[in-house]
């Protein structure tokens, strides 16, 4: 059984963009740019987005954190986005997720430029995403993807369970899985019979944020689990969505949480804002 690191994998992503930035700047003259945008006070959100925030500032990226107030109107916030839109000092925007109910999150998301959304969201990228085509990934499935490439997993002919069908993970999972070449059955909810579905998978993804939802008794022999799942328990401490301690001895490869994907998602969140500057300097050196 291999515990993926994603906290070792995590900071050498962050190295090599470090590394890239510095070249970038050097070559052209320009430092990337990342905006996030922060609306009320969620402590978990303000933790994550300050994560974010110190991450582009140790990878060279310039960094603009944006806090509103959760009284802030839909159309300020469209009017902000648009702002940003237009800011040539900024290659990436993101909106923390989620946002107050008064706010219609889909309408907001579609109205940030697609060649600065940076987090994967926009119908836009998703579309080319779905395709096959080169596109900015979902920053957690795309982490996941980083996973399989550095263990050397191999993905096509696998069977590969998803558990939740998000937009933000789920379903990206599950398109990025079939572009692989994996046969990919998508579960949730309402799935009768969970674990006839686990129980045939090469490789199960779970992201549904249920502790210990996934059992030993759920999956076959040498199965890999990617543990999505972040979830804080009575007693304070993360667990995830699988049983590590149940599951790990009938895995080839398991992540843990934390120290899993959670790590992975700032590491090519970096990774698509350096893209987006490049492709940028592509658009005007034309």
């Amino acid at each position: 059984m291999t515990i993926i690191d994603g906290k070792a994998l995590s900071a050498k992503i962050k190295e090599e963009v470090k590394v890239e930035v510095a070249q970038f700047k050097e070559q052209v003259g320009v430092t990337p740019g990342l905006a996030v945008i922060l609306v009320g006070d969620d402590a978990a959100s303000a933790t994550y987005v300050n994560s974010k925030h110190k991450s582009c500032e140790a990878a060279g990226i310039y960094s603009e954190v944006v806090t509103k107030d959760s009284s802030i109107t839909q159309e300020e916030l469209l009017a902000l986005i648009e702002d940003m839109n237009n800011n040539p000092k900024l290659d990436g925007i993101l909106v923390q997720l989620p946002l107050p109910k008064h706010i219609d999150t889909t309408i907001v998301l579609e109205a940030i430029n697609p060649l600065k959304d940076v987090d994967g969201f926009h119908p836009y990228n998703v579309g080319k995403m779905v395709s096959n085509l080169d596109a900015f990934l979902p920053a957690t499935p795309f982490g996941v993807m980083r996973m399989f490439e550095e263990y050397n997993i191999e993905l096509s002919g696998k069977n590969a369970v998803v558990i939740g069908s998000s937009d933000i993970v789920g379903k990206p999972m599950a398109s990025l899985l079939t572009n692989a070449k994996a046969t990919v059955t998508v579960c949730n909810s309402r799935t009768k019979d969970l674990s006839a579905h686990t129980k045939a998978a090469d490789i199960v993804v779970i992201a549904v944020g249920v502790p210990h939802l996934l059992k030993a008794d759920m999956l076959k022999e040498g199965a890999i689990v990617i543990d999505v799942g972040i979830n804080r328990l009575d007693t304070g401490k993360l667990t995830g969505d699988a049983d590590f301690e149940d599951c790990k001895e009938k895995c080839s490869y398991i992540t843990p949480v934390p120290g899993g994907v959670g790590p992975m998602t700032i590491g090519m969140l970096l990774k698509n804002t350096l893209k987006a500057a490049k492709l940028r300097d592509k658009r005007e050196s034309k």
